[in-house]
This record gives C-alpha cells, sequence and structure tokens, in this order.
C-alpha cells in the first residue's frame, strides 16, 4: 500500500501530497467538507494541521483521508487540469515539528 510522506497545506483547501511511489499533485480537500465529520477543518489554521498519518494524512482530532482516496483525487485532478507549479507552498505545522 502506498503511504503519504508528504503533506504540506496550501491555500483554498489543498493540500501539497508525495508518496511512497513517487505520485505527487494537490490534494482538494474542498469537496469533503461537507461532511459533519470535517466541518472542523473549515477553521484554517486547524485545517493547516495536516499531518501524514496511518498511510493517510490526518488531523488531531481525528479526520483523516486515506491514501486511497488522495491518490484517486490527485490523478483524476491531474487528467482534468494541469498541475499549478509557480507557487511555493507554505511551511507547514509538520515541517516545523522535524
Amino acid at each position: 500500500m502506498d503511504k503519504i510522506t508528504k503533506a504540506i497545506p496550501l491555500d483554498n483547501y489543498r493540500i501539497e501530497i508525495q508518496t511512497t511511489s513517487g505520485i505527487s499533485g494537490i490534494f482538494d480537500v474542498k469537496p469533503y467538507l461537507g461532511g459533519s465529520a470535517f466541518k472542523e477543518l473549515l477553521d484554517e489554521s486547524y485545517f493547516r494541521l495536516v499531518c501524514p498519518a496511518h498511510h493517510g494524512i490526518a488531523w488531531p482530532h481525528e479526520q483523516d483521508f486515506s491514501a486511497d482516496t488522495i491518490i484517486y483525487d490527485i490523478q483524476n485532478a491531474q487528467q482534468s487540469a494541469p498541475a499549478d507549479s509557480a507557487n511555493a507552498p507554505p511551511l507547514s505545522y509538520c515541517s516545523l515539528k522535524k
């Protein structure tokens, strides 16, 4: 199973992702924010606390996405639109902890 090795929060509820198999791209969390389990992610400062965890990504209050969901979404997004690599991602909470 693929594992998420990098999760850097970006603006507009997106996360820059890198996996152990070399898949990389932008995971858009917006489509999931309507669910009650993810409501807390609407707080941008909390959203930025995302970290790679348990093969996927997670937040401190146990909201999470599996690597399978993330990879599927990234691959579908890459087929429909080119990646935006012009903007450098900001530092994340996870990278500051190391």
